[in-house]
């Protein structure tokens, strides 16, 4: 089944290679990817599909369009207003980094590096952590941290490593703290989004911006938690990374509904038509390989992750994916911001990646980017 639905997805992004040129996709508009010029948080999910097709398949023009990928954000690099956020380690790890790691080129290595002490300038000493979005002194956004910030720390775990600099690691564990103490909750639930007091530090409260709630759990920010801290684990070797980790999977697998593909929020009503977010689902599938592979034989919750890895992927082939169809995207019934109205239920290029990324490392244990191998 996996081998199956890879090669479906390579030969849907060989096309849209030819199809989509310089652009990037993002999400759908009935059936159809919406393009940009690289300036959106998630440009770095099409080369980081890129890189993983030209591994799959040694096909030098999968290289060759990941590798222009790479030339145009160094390009967006010298235009750091679309870079004011915390999402830099989504971009760069993606393409970049992987580019590194794929081939050992030092100027993609020299570009991730100049990523990385561009995200630690969010790193804010007065609140104690990274601020997710808008620039400093932003009176709306100063005092803000959210949960996707876990899968942007490997970035700084990485430079630490390349540098020696003990800065990256040191700042990348103390916003794995701040998210682990503040945004996971009593229930291994958790918050989309904190505030604290930007000069102080002072805790103010969750929030959610996604969600359905404040008090709701967003399912995407759950998945984040998921694969975030099993990544915190593997570059600190912390076992509160890896507990928080598999506490955050368990309360994500139980919620679930009978197809094992979440909902967009778990707190929202269920009806018949309320949302689903495949992306949500393909992202703990991810996670939960990461996590799997931390985890002794005896691990008493080792099967209940093995089965839930399982019937979600099974079921993301078999019920979301576009295999046999004529599609752009590669998973059906995504949801980016569904209070905002936007794209629900399409496709999410994001999903796409995570999706692709847990097939071929099911298929051939290739770790994808987010740390050297």
């Amino acid at each position: 089944m996996w081998s199956s639905a890879i090669k479906d997805a390579v030969e849907k992004i060989r096309r849209n290679m030819d199809a989509f040129g310089t652009r990037f996709p993002h999400v759908s508009k009935d059936g159809a990817y919406l393009l940009n010029d690289n300036d959106d948080w998630t440009n770095g999910f099409w080369s980081g599909l890129l890189w993983l097709c030209y591994e799959y398949t040694s096909d030098e023009a999968f290289r060759l369009g990941a590798v222009r990928t790479v030339e145009d954000f160094r390009r967006r690099f010298a235009d750091k207003k679309v870079l004011d956020h915390h999402d830099i380690g989504f971009l760069y790890s993606l393409s970049s980094k992987a580019q590194w790691i794929v081939e050992k080129d030092e100027s993609a290595r020299q570009l991730t590096l100049q990523a990385a002490d561009l995200l630690l300038k969010r790193w804010r000493p007065s609140g104690g952590y990274i601020q997710a979005w808008g620039p400093e002194g932003d009176e709306k956004e100063g005092g803000r941290i959210i949960i996707d910030c876990l899968m942007n720390l490997p970035l700084l775990f990485w430079a630490g490593q390349q540098t020696g600099n003990s800065q990256y690691r040191d700042i990348a564990i103390m916003q794995a703290e701040k998210t682990r103490r503040y945004l996971v909750r009593g229930d291994d639930s958790s918050y989309h989004t904190f505030f604290f007091d930007p000069h102080t530090g002072e805790p103010i409260g969750g929030a959610t911006h996604q969600g359905y709630t404040n008090g709701s759990t967003w399912t995407r920010g759950q998945a984040w938690g998921v694969y975030g801290f099993a990544l915190a684990y593997h570059y600190t070797g912390d076992r509160v990374y890896l507990e928080t980790s598999k506490r955050m999977a368990k309360y994500f697998l139980k919620h679930l509904p009978e197809d094992h593909v979440a909902l967009w929020d778990f707190n929202a009503p269920v009806t018949a038509d309320t949302y689903r977010d495949s992306s949500a689902s393909a992202i703990v599938a991810a996670g939960l390989l990461e996590l799997i592979g931390h985890l002794e034989d005896g691990d008493p919750d080792r099967a209940r992750f093995e089965q839930g890895l399982q019937d979600s992927m099974t079921s993301l082939v078999r019920n979301y994916s576009t295999i046999g169809q004529e599609a752009e995207g590669l998973l059906q019934h995504g949801s980016y911001h569904v209070r905002g109205g936007l794209s629900p239920d399409d496709f999410m290029i994001w999903g796409d990646y995570f999706y692709l990324e847990a097939l071929i490392r099911m298929e051939t244990g290739n770790k994808g980017y987010w740390y050297e191998r």
